[in-house]
C-alpha cells in the first residue's frame, strides 16, 4: 500500500491504503499517530530535511514561485501573507537562534489534534456494522480537548492590493496573463454555484467567446477560468491564459476584451435556460461517474465533511441546483475594475524589474492600474463580435443500456480488412452508457527523422486546435476526446455517453481528411513547441533521468536538440507537404468497448474507412501487410550493466535523479 499527508491552508490530510486482508493492522498503526505520536528527535530532523529537499525543488518551479508572490502582495498580518511550505531556515536555522526547540514547538502544535476536529472515512469491504465496531475499538482513545476551530480572518487583498498590475520573471520561456478578484467565497451558496455559472462562460471556447478572438488573432494559446481557494473566508475569481509572443503585445487589448465580456454578461442578464442545462449536465455526470481510486474517493469525501452537512457529503458542491440569478449578479458586480489584480510573467520584463519576493527571489514590479485606464483598454479592444454560447447539441439524451447477446471476458477481433482491425469488447461490468474508442494510426512515415518526427507532432497539435471551437461543446456535456503522438504514428481517443458519439467522432475524421495548414495558427503553434522544447532545460532532475533512459532503450526516439532544430526550419509550405505524404501509408488498428452492440461497432469502421480512405481525391493509401508497425525496444543481454551518467540541463537545480530499469 501507500501513505501520504498534505497539509492545504486550514486543513492537514492524513490518508493511506493497503491490500485488505492488512487493512486492520494497518488501521491500528494509522490510529496511534493520532493517539500516542513518537515525534522522535531523529524522525524530526529527517523530516525537516525532506520538507527542505521539497522546498529547493520548488525554488525553480513558476507555479510555486507566482503562488507565494500573490500571497506577497496580501495583507501582512493575514495568515494568506506568509510562507506556507517550509525550509531549513524556517524550521532549523531560525527556531534555533531563538532558542527553541523544534520538538516541543511540534509537540506543542499536536495539542491542536483534538478528537471535535477531526473527521475521518474508512473504505473496506465488510459490512457497515463491523466497520463501526473495528473504527469505535481502535479510534476511541484520540483525545477531545475541545480546541477551537481555526477562522481566519475575511479576505486578505485590502484597497492598497487591488488596481493593480504586477510584471514577474519566470524562470520557463513563455508569457502568462492572470486577471484576478477577491470574492464572495462560492461554498457559502454552493446550491446556487454562482462561480460556476460565470467560470463557464467565461472560460467558454466556442464561437463568440473571449478565448475564440484571441485564438484566431493568435494572442493566446489557452484560457481557464473559475474561482478557487482552500478557506471558506475568502476566494479569487481568475482568468489565465498563456499568451503568445503577439498576445504579449496585445495585452492590453486582450485584458479590455475580457472586461468587455463582462459589461456583456451584465447587459445580457443571467439565462435560466444555461443555468439549466449546466445543472442537467452536472446531474448526469454525478449519477454516472466512473468509480475512483479508494484512496482518492476517502480524501476528497473526508474534505467534505467540515464544509456540507452529512446528507451532502458524497455530492458537495457537484450538483448547484437553486436558480438564483442574484446571487450569480452579486459575483458579476465583484468582478470590476476596482477590484482586479492583473499578474503577468514575461522573461521580456528582465532589466524592468525593480522587486523581489523573499522566499522564492522571484524578480517583480508593480504598476497602478485605475478604472480610467481599463475603460481605455475597453474602448480599443477586439472590436470581433462577443457573444453568448448556443444550446449545447451534444447533451445527452439517450442514457439506455444495450443489449448484449455474448458474455465476453477479453477484446475479439470481430472485423479485419487490408484498411483496418476492429477489437471489440462489451461492457459486461459498469453498466454504464458510455463507450470508449481507440482508433490507432500506424504511419510508418512518422518518425523515421528528426524532422518527419516535429512534423508529425505539429500535424496532431493543428487538429486539436481546428476542433477546439466545435468539441468544446462535446467535452463540457461528458464527451472527451484526445489526439496524441505514439511511436508508430497517431491516436484518436474519445469517451463518455454513447448518445452523440458518432456526431464527434465524425467530426474529428472529416478535420482529418480535410486538412490544410493555416499559416497563423502554424505560426502560433510552432513558436508555443520552440518554447517547450526549450523548458525542457528547466525540467526536474527525474524527468531529465527518464528521457535520456527511453533515448537509450527506444528505436526512433530522437534527441531534443536535434528535433529542436528541424523545428525552427519547419515551414508551413513543407509540413503542407509532408502531411500527404505522412497519410500515403496508413493502417488503423481499431479498439471500441463499453455500451454498444457489435453491429454498430462494425459500422463505426466501416464508416471511418469510407470516410477516410474510400473518399475522391484522399490522401490516405493503404500499407502492404510486410509494412505492419512493431514496437520495438533494445534488449538489454543478460550479466550487461549499462551506466549513463550526465550533468542535469539547469545548473541552479540542487537535486539529483538516479532511474534504476531492469528489463
Amino acid at each position: 500500500g501507500s501513505s501520504n499527508a498534505f497539509t492545504s491552508s486550514e486543513t492537514t490530510n492524513f490518508y493511506f491504503d493497503v491490500n485488505a486482508d492488512n487493512f486492520e493492522e494497518a488501521l491500528d498503526r494509522f490510529a496511534q499517530f493520532f493517539i500516542k505520536p513518537l515525534m522522535s528527535q531523529d524522525a524530526v530532523l529527517r523530516e525537516i530535511k525532506a520538507v527542505d529537499s521539497e522546498h529547493k525543488k520548488n525554488l525553480l518551479s513558476d507555479g510555486w514561485r507566482m503562488h507565494q508572490l500573490q500571497k506577497h502582495l496580501a495583507s501582512k498580518d493575514h495568515p494568506y501573507h506568509k510562507f506556507s511550505t517550509g525550509s531549513w531556515e524556517t524550521l532549523e536555522t531560525k527556531p534555533k537562534e531563538r532558542g527553541l526547540d523544534i520538538r516541543l514547538e511540534l509537540l506543542k502544535f499536536y495539542e491542536n489534534y483534538s478528537a471535535n476536529l477531526m473527521h475521518l472515512v474508512v473504505y473496506v469491504k465488510e459490512s457497515l456494522d463491523c466497520i463501526q465496531s473495528l473504527v469505535e475499538s481502535l479510534f476511541s482513545h484520540v483525545k477531545n480537548t475541545d480546541q477551537r476551530s481555526f477562522k481566519c480572518p475575511s479576505q486578505p487583498l485590502s484597497a492598497e492590493h487591488l488596481q493593480l498590475l504586477v510584471k514577474a520573471i519566470p524562470i520557463i520561456e513563455g508569457d502568462y496573463l492572470k486577471i484576478s478578484w477577491p470574492v464572495t467565497p462560492n461554498i457559502q451558496f454552493y446550491k446556487e454555484g454562482p462561480c460556476r455559472y460565470l467560470s463557464h462562460l467565461i472560460g467558454h471556447e466556442g464561437e463568440g467567446s473571449i478565448f475564440h478572438i484571441i485564438k484566431e488573432l493568435g494572442w493566446a494559446m489557452d484560457l481557464v477560468a473559475g474561482a478557487g481557494s482552500d478557506s471558506n473566508e475568502y476566494s479569487f475569481f481568475s482568468v489565465g491564459m498563456r499568451l503568445t509572443d503577439a498576445g504579449h503585445d496585445h495585452m492590453e487589448d486582450i485584458i479590455g476584451l475580457v472586461f468587455k465580456y463582462i459589461h456583456l454578461l451584465k447587459e445580457d442578464g443571467i439565462h435560466e435556460w444555461i443555468f439549466d442545462e449546466l445543472a442537467s449536465i452536472n446531474e448526469t455526470e454525478f449519477h454516472y461517474q466512473d468509480k475512483v481510486h479508494p484512496i482518492s474517493y476517502v480524501t476528497s469525501t473526508v474534505s467534505s465533511m467540515r464544509l456540507f452537512p452529512p446528507e451532502e457529503w458524497l455530492v458537495g458542491e457537484s450538483l448547484p441546483s437553486k436558480y438564483a440569478p442574484n446571487r450569480i449578479n452579486m459575483i458579476l458586480d465583484e468582478l470590476s475594475p476596482e477590484r482586479v489584480r492583473i499578474l503577468c510573467e514575461s522573461k521580456k520584463f528582465e532589466g524592468s524589474t525593480n522587486c523581489a519576493e523573499p522566499w522564492y527571489n522571484t524578480s517583480y514590479s508593480i504598476e497602478n492600474v485605475t478604472p480610467y485606464m481599463i475603460k481605455q483598454w475597453i474602448q480599443k479592444a477586439p472590436t470581433e463580435k462577443l457573444y453568448l454560447p448556443k444550446p449545447n447539441i451534444f447533451v445527452p439524451k439517450d442514457l439506455s443500456l444495450k443489449e448484449v447477446p455474448d458474455k465476453v471476458t477479453f477484446p475479439t477481433i470481430l472485423r479485419k480488412t487490408p484498411l483496418s482491425r476492429l477489437w471489440y469488447k462489451p461492457d459486461m461490468l459498469f453498466f454504464t452508457p458510455k463507450v470508449y474508442i481507440i482508433i490507432d494510426f500506424h504511419c510508418p512515415l512518422s518518425s523515421h527523422s528528426p524532422e518527419a518526427a516535429v512534423s508529425t507532432s505539429l500535424f496532431v497539435d493543428l487538429l486539436v486546435d481546428y476542433l477546439n471551437a466545435y468539441a468544446y461543446d462535446a467535452q463540457i456535456a461528458g464527451l472527451f476526446y484526445s489526439i496524441y503522438l505514439t511511436s508508430t504514428g497517431f491516436q484518436v481517443c474519445v469517451g463518455g455517453y454513447n448518445d452523440k458519439m458518432r456526431v464527434l467522432l465524425h467530426a474529428i475524421m472529416k478535420q482529418i481528411v480535410n486538412f490544410v495548414v493555416k499559416p497563423n495558427r502554424f505560426s502560433a503553434l510552432k513558436e508555443t513547441s520552440v518554447k517547450d522544447y526549450q523548458n525542457f532545460n528547466f525540467s526536474q532532475p527525474y524527468s531529465q533521468a527518464s528521457y535520456y533512459l527511453s533515448l537509450i532503450l527506444e528505436e526512433k526516439k530522437w534527441p531534443l536538440v536535434e528535433k529542436l532544430q528541424a523545428l525552427s526550419k519547419l515551414e508551413s509550405d513543407s509540413l503542407a507537404k509532408f502531411v500527404p505524404h505522412l497519410l500515403s501509408k496508413t493502417y488503423l488498428e481499431c479498439y471500441i468497448q463499453g455500451n454498444i452492440e457489435p453491429g454498430e461497432a462494425e459500422s463505426i469502421v466501416q464508416e471511418i474507412e469510407d470516410t477516410i480512405f474510400n473518399t475522391p481525391n484522399s490522401v490516405f493509401k493503404p500499407m502492404s501487410p510486410s509494412q505492419y508497425l512493431v514496437k520495438r525496444v533494445i534488449m538489454l543481454e543478460k550479466e550487461i550493466k549499462c551506466c549513463y551518467q550526465i550533468e542535469g540541463l539547469n545548473q541552479k537545480n540542487e537535486n539529483s535523479s538516479v532511474v534504476q530499469y531492469i528489463q
